[in-house]
């Protein structure tokens, strides 16, 4: 089964199958099933061309893969180009949202080597 050009995983149970697609995830996929009334641990492969068809037709409903990347994308250059805190943030490759940084981040620095005990000075022999 195929949804707006991704391949949907045929051993997986559905909702767990539909989050492939970007910007599905598993509420919303849980949400997309309750509503057109399938089982959540039916496996694609199962599915009649009806229901493949209704899942598609949700499925493209939402804002989904390129479109929401692009999306996303236009939200952060607008953020660098105001030049706001957040915006800074994304240029610098840094946490936006307020995270601790100085044990956690390890985007842009980089894993550090940490030297131990090995502090301690030489004794003179």
């Amino acid at each position: 089964m195929r949804i707006s050009g991704i391949t949907i995983p045929d051993e997986k149970q559905l909702a767990y199958a539909l989050t492939a697609v970007y910007g599905i995830g598993l509420s919303r996929s849980k949400d997309i099933l309750d509503e057109l009334s399938i089982e959540h641990t039916r496996k694609a492969t199962e599915l009649t061309t009806e229901e493949e068809n209704a899942i598609r037709e949700k499925v493209e409903a939402f804002s989904i893969e390129g479109e929401l990347k692009r999306q996303v994308a236009g939200n952060i250059k607008r953020l660098k180009d105001i030049d706001s805190y957040r915006g800074s943030r994304h240029a610098k490759r840094l946490p936006a949202r307020g995270q601790r940084t100085k044990t956690n981040s390890r985007t842009l620095k980089g894993a550090k080597k940490t030297m131990g005990s090995g502090r301690r000075k030489l004794e003179k022999t």
